[in-house]
């Protein structure tokens, strides 16, 4: 299997579409952030499959970011290391949730509680340590990297801009849904989810259908000189 830049990109791109499903997908019906539901194995696989989707979606908006590298400027760059440190974050506490929180249930529910507050926008009554840091981070550099990013997408005019603009649009959402409960905050997949869909099908149509083409024609001419010569 030759690797070309077009396989890379469409790797992205899928990866990016992917990304998209499975954040919204685990939202559907998701149980109540409690201590009595961190012990089951639903809260362990919807949890994992979140750390997918964070890898999945770092490995797409790579793909985009390099796709459209000379016209997506300054802004582009900052809104992609903002986004890429929230997705590398959310894979972290996504897997504190779905593999050290359970352990600690039986013997500490009320730190697991406090834990859980403060990753859905609650309050937290006793100490987490530097986790109550990470969450704030890890919001911040979510919301704010979307929000630029999006906006650097909508101006590079390379990738689909409507999705771009809902990429952009998902961290003003969010804003709004941080002072609701738990299953409307979880509404906030579902504009970030469609947003990476779409990119993630536009990336693979701005591609080139085959860029080992290109590469036979630049080769061609050197051969033939050659043999030519001999």
């Amino acid at each position: 299997m030759t690797i070309t830049p077009t396989t890379l990109y469409r790797a992205a791109a899928v990866a990016a579409a992917l990304a998209g499903l499975i954040f919204i997908g685990v939202q559907i019906n998701h149980p109540h952030s409690d201590v009595t539901n961190v012990e089951t194995t639903e809260w362990a696989v919807r949890n994992s499959l979140k750390v997918l989707m964070a890898a999945l979606a770092l490995a797409g908006i790579t793909g985009m970011y390099l796709r459209q590298v000379t016209r997506i400027g300054v802004l582009g760059l900052l809104g992609y290391l903002a986004l890429s440190a929230g997705y590398l974050l959310v894979a972290s506490t996504a897997f504190v949730s779905a593999y050290v929180l359970p352990s600690l249930a039986g013997s500490n529910p009320g730190y697991v509680d406090d834990v859980l507050a403060a990753a859905t926008n609650g309050s937290a009554t006793g100490d987490i340590g530097l986790l109550q840091t990470v969450l704030q981070v890890q919001g911040f550099t979510y919301l704010a990297g979307g929000l630029v990013f999006g906006i650097a997408l909508y101006r590079a005019r390379v990738l689909a801009r409507w999705a771009a603009v809902l990429l952009a649009a998902g961290g003003v959402v969010t804003v709004a849904l941080a002072v609701m409960p738990d299953a409307f905050y979880r509404l906030l997949a579902y504009p970030n989810g469609i947003a990476m869909i779409g990119l993630g099908y536009a990336l693979w149509r701005s591609v080139p259908a085959d860029t080992a083409a290109v590469r036979i024609q630049v080769d061609a001419p050197s051969t033939f000189t050659a043999a030519g010569a001999e």
